[in-house]
């Protein structure tokens, strides 16, 4: 990779040298380095940018165009369809739905409104603990 095309996807993809240097695991001043040129940049580096910029999907032409939005964990598609990982696994029974539907019924009639994607709970987001339930006594309740 030229260092122009790095260091144009590098502020592409980053705010700030801290974000780049807290992302490769190295210090800000070799992502300095890097850029300005005074060092070539490392190979793994290269391609760990690459793939950050493709949202860790396959280089190949059927993906092109989706991608990942890492913030919320979707995978969103070239017409601006996002899909979280809950859906994609419903998607085999949504199919299979539809085409029953389809069977029955024929084909709806006139637009169809798309709806964004459920809010899903993020694994291990803390403050988790539940309420005590009133019949386990309690300390208070013993007195």
């Amino acid at each position: 990779m030229m260092i122009d095309a790095f260091r144009t996807l590098f502020w592409r993809e980053f705010t700030s040298l801290d974000a780049g240097a807290q992302y490769f695991h190295v210090k800000p001043i070799t992502v300095k380095r890097w850029l300005d040129g005074s060092i070539p940049p490392n190979p793994m580096a290269e391609k760990l940018l690459i793939i950050k910029a493709r949202g860790y999907l396959p280089n190949d032409t059927r993906w092109a165009g989706f991608r990942i939005d890492e913030k919320n964990g979707w995978l969103i598609t070239p017409e601006g369809r996002a899909f979280n990982p809950k859906d994609l696994d419903a998607w085999p029974l949504w199919r299979a739905e539809y085409l029953e539907f389809l069977r029955r019924y024929g084909h709806i009639q006139g637009p169809i409104k798309v709806q964004p994607p459920r809010e899903h709970p993020k694994p291990f987001r803390g403050g988790r603990r539940c309420e005590p339930v009133p019949w386990i006594p309690i300390k208070e309740k013993l007195k």
